[in-house]
């Protein structure tokens, strides 16, 4: 079974860093496409960052150039760097692992951790 388990997160000031990880069961982090999504309350979910097996990365526009994608496949964890954080980067973030089967992609997700940026 698929199981993900986000940490890290906590209150940080605007322009400080902080980095998320993401537990996955078995080699999910290694064998799948890894996601983050972040969403504040009454929004929709937002997707941040995209990691590939072969280690490509993608960002939202909004985080470009600020937060950084990773895997440690020895540990079977995700990480999500975030630098120069700003009050909108305020949400909870989750760690989705897309799995392939059968040319069908099932998405799996953690329980996400809160992030505040706040003076």
């Amino acid at each position: 079974q698929v199981q993900l388990v986000e940490s890290g997160g906590g209150l940080v000031q605007p322009g400080g860093s902080l980095r998320l990880s993401c537990a996955a069961s078995g080699t999910i982090v290694s064998s799948n496409v890894m996601e983050w999504y972040r969403q504040t309350p009454g929004k929709q979910r937002e997707w941040v960052a995209t990691l590939t097996i072969g280690s490509s990365t993608n960002y939202g526009e909004s985080v470009k150039g600020r937060f950084t994608i990773s895997r440690d496949n020895a540990k079977n964890t995700m990480y999500l760097q975030m630098n120069s954080l700003k009050p909108e980067d305020t949400a909870v973030y989750y760690c989705n692992a897309r799995v392939w089967r059968n040319g069908v992609a099932y998405d799996y997700w953690g329980q996400g951790t809160q992030v505040t940026v706040s003076s």
